[in-house]
């Protein structure tokens, strides 16, 4: 619902400033009026639009973890709500000022808190938003949020640990394909000098290395347009059969990715069932959540056999035997949400080694790779100066 800021004098002419919530312009002078105001200016409350480099170099992750534990912190110590939210908005700067301003203005014209971040949907997730609500109907709104700033500080270091293992990598990865490029873009066509005026017949690898440099040197641009098309297409195929090709991912031996998807669907119900919401919403916020979209539709599945009256751990075909008997204990010892927290523990912790050791094979191979191309660029140039200098000596 639309806020409306308004500029008016109470009975005694005094000069009185606020925020109302309401569906329209009009309603909203009614409502100003109804309270006891001459409105003198209202105005509806726009939200700020972010400049394109806020939205690159502004983190919404970072910002909803920090943010959420100091809310936490304040509202623990007694400080009101609104109170609160417009210390925490004279701490930032730029989109996420504006956007705290925003939530408190909304606040304060009555809506709950819950309602005021919905608005908000490209910062605050669907379980942020439950959550919240859930704190606000039980009255421990600063024990939730202390809960959604521990788990938002897991998600994030999880994220970390990811980039920094694959970092490293992608590197060298990048570094080879500049010095590749350069060396067949401006290296080798200036040895080709060398053997051009001569009529003997070079060696096939040279030949091979001479091709690929005029590749590289006169259609440059048809390799862009061929890497373009590449990517376009690629996107084009994972987007129209992303359910296929998830169901392949979660085959695939020894499967990293599996450990992943199975991690987050365990600490996301986890956590929503330990913070009071219903299995079925739980379930239904946990869907969007995995990265894979055919263990949502899996889950989709679960969740509308719990609807029936089935138990959970029955209902999860197509998991794990390991995952389902994880959860069916869970169950029959009353304790659902820390079974399946000890669960997303123990696939973090395997996804984690899989990365390790993808991160361990990966490195070397790249080095390999790059010394074997470097190799047979030097054997390409060395071949046909020593068939030159037999040449010579006969």
């Amino acid at each position: 619902m639309p806020v409306f800021k308004y500029r008016g004098y109470d009975r005694e002419g005094r000069v009185v400033e606020g925020s109302i919530e309401s569906t329209g312009l009009n309603e909203a002078i009614l409502r100003i009026r109804e309270a006891g105001l001459l409105p003198a200016k209202v105005s509806r409350s726009e939200i700020y639009t972010p400049p394109f480099y806020h939205r690159i170099f502004d983190s919404s992750s970072s910002f909803l973890s920090n943010m959420t534990r100091q809310l936490s912190i304040l509202l623990s110590a007694g400080v009101p709500l609104m109170d609160a939210l417009q210390s925490l908005s004279n701490e930032e700067r730029g989109y996420f000022r504006s956007l705290l301003i925003s939530v408190r203005d909304r606040v304060s014209s009555g809506a709950s808190l819950n309602k005021a971040l919905d608005e908000f949907r490209d910062v605050f997730p669907d379980f942020y938003i439950q959550m919240v609500r859930a704190g606000e109907e039980s009255g421990t709104l600063d024990k939730v949020l202390l809960r959604l700033s521990d788990f938002l500080n897991k998600r994030e270091d999880m994220k970390s640990r990811i980039r920094s293992a694959m970092i490293y990598p992608i590197i060298m990865v990048v570094v080879s394909a500049i010095v590749l490029s350069f060396l067949f873009t401006f290296v080798i066509p200036r040895i080709v000098k060398i053997f051009s005026d001569t009529k003997a017949v070079l060696p096939l690898l040279t030949r091979v290395m001479i091709s690929i440099s005029n590749l590289f040197t006169n259609y440059w641009w048809a390799l862009l347009i061929i890497l373009l098309t590449v990517s376009l297409l690629t996107r084009w195929i994972i987007r129209r059969h992303r359910s296929v090709i998830d169901r392949l991912l979660l085959m695939l031996p020894g499967n990293i990715l599996k450990s992943l998807y199975y991690s987050r669907f365990a600490r996301i119900l986890s956590f929503l069932i330990e913070g009071g919401l219903p299995l079925l919403k739980a379930l239904d916020i946990s869907t969007g959540v995995t990265g894979n979209s055919h263990l949502a539709s899996l889950i989709g599945i679960a969740r509308q056999k719990v609807a029936e009256g089935q138990a959970l751990s029955s209902s999860l075909k197509g998991f794990s035997p390991v995952f389902i008997q994880l959860v069916s204990t869970g169950e029959k010892s009353g304790n659902l949400g820390e079974a399946l927290k000890r669960a997303a523990d123990s696939y973090e912790e395997e996804f984690t080694r899989g990365v390790n050791r993808l991160v361990s094979i990966l490195e070397p191979a790249v080095i390999l790779t790059m010394g074997i191309v470097v190799g047979l660029i030097v054997a390409a140039v060395l071949l046909p100066m020593l068939q030159l200098n037999q040449l010579i000596r006969i």
